[in-house]
């Protein structure tokens, strides 16, 4: 069965809803809108898509041969599809929280990450070295229950166009009902935060219920507005090294290893890590966090302490 691809026919919409945004950036005030980093933005969403087209047809094979060992038999119909919807969100979900808690799989979702402005060119920064960090490996389980690669690579899509409106500042918070089901601006705005009660919070593609079953769920606060990118903000808008310096830092992380458990720490272990549990990972930064604001409520003032900063 032949599917259309929601996300090419959703290029479109994308475009014009970014020109609207750009409109009531300029005319309103609200958000922000660099040209060097949308620039950066559209030029790694164009590697992307050349990157998607060259390893395309491998991960379709893979699928395939996983799919041929499949446990049933599920047909094209509505519930399938329905089905597939969701498992392939809740999917997505632990490939994103995996993609923030293993180096290894953050050096490509980093790029996602790097701005520092919030719009909807932000949703289009993504990754050109996905097949490399073995991301399609999230998705392989949904083969092996049976779900066809076509129906899979479809509901993927739409998974994908519905990420796209989130990321903005000119949508507020949605009626609750929404907001206690569905990813929204306001949650994802918490995603792409670097203040630490919002890091690594907040992993959802679609249904924000997962983020609230599994304990990761961090609403945005007015008192505490994010402040987007990473910790460390990348020094220019050059987009290959937007690219590629993480998988640089990877490596001469692991030149300088000592030891096989360090190398391995370097490359799975959450970014961040340090030989005996030295580094400054979104848990010590959110600790220390926690204990500066224990310490202004006992005091009755601050006590001075800064988090520590990582690229996280």
């Amino acid at each position: 069965m032949t599917l259309p691809d929601p996300v090419t026919l959703a290029i479109p919409g994308f475009i014009a809803l970014v020109l609207v945004e750009m409109w009531r950036t300029k005319r309103m005030g609200i958000g922000r809108y660099d040209w060097r980093d949308s620039g950066t933005s559209l030029t790694l969403g164009l590697g992307s898509t050349i990157a998607g087209v060259l390893t395309g047809g491998l991960v379709l094979a893979i699928a395939m041969w996983v799919w041929q060992h499949r446990l049933f038999d599920i047909p094209f119909s509505w519930w399938a599809f329905l089905l597939a919807f969701v498992l392939d969100d809740l999917a997505y979900y632990v490939f994103h929280r995996s993609a923030h808690r293993v180096r290894w799989f953050w050096a490509s979702h980093v790029i996602h990450h790097s701005s520092q402005h919030y719009n909807l060119t932000t949703a289009l920064r993504q990754t050109w070295t996905g097949f490399f960090s073995l991301a399609f490996l999230f998705r392989l389980p949904l083969f092996l229950i049976g779900f066809p690669p076509e129906m899979v690579a479809f509901v993927a899509g739409l998974n994908l166009v519905y990420q796209f409106w989130i990321h903005t500042e000119h949508v507020g918070r949605m009626p609750p009902w929404f907001e206690a089901v569905m990813n929204t601006p306001s949650h994802h705005r918490v995603h792409h935060a670097v203040n630490p009660r919002y890091l690594d919070r907040n992993y959802a593609g679609v249904f924000i219920i997962w983020d609230r079953l599994f304990g990761t769920f961090e609403p945005e606060r007015d008192d505490d507005r994010p402040r987007y990118g990473i910790v460390k903000a990348l020094p220019s808008f050059n987009p290959l090294w937007a690219a590629f310096h993480e998988w640089v830092a990877i490596g001469r992380d692991a030149l300088a290893a000592r030891s096989p458990g360090e190398i391995l720490g370097r490359l799975f272990g959450p970014p961040g890590w340090q030989p005996g549990g030295t580094g400054e990972t979104s848990e010590t930064i959110r600790r220390l966090w926690l204990e500066d604001r224990a310490g202004q409520d006992l005091a009755g003032q601050p006590t001075g302490r800064q988090s520590p900063q990582q690229e996280h």
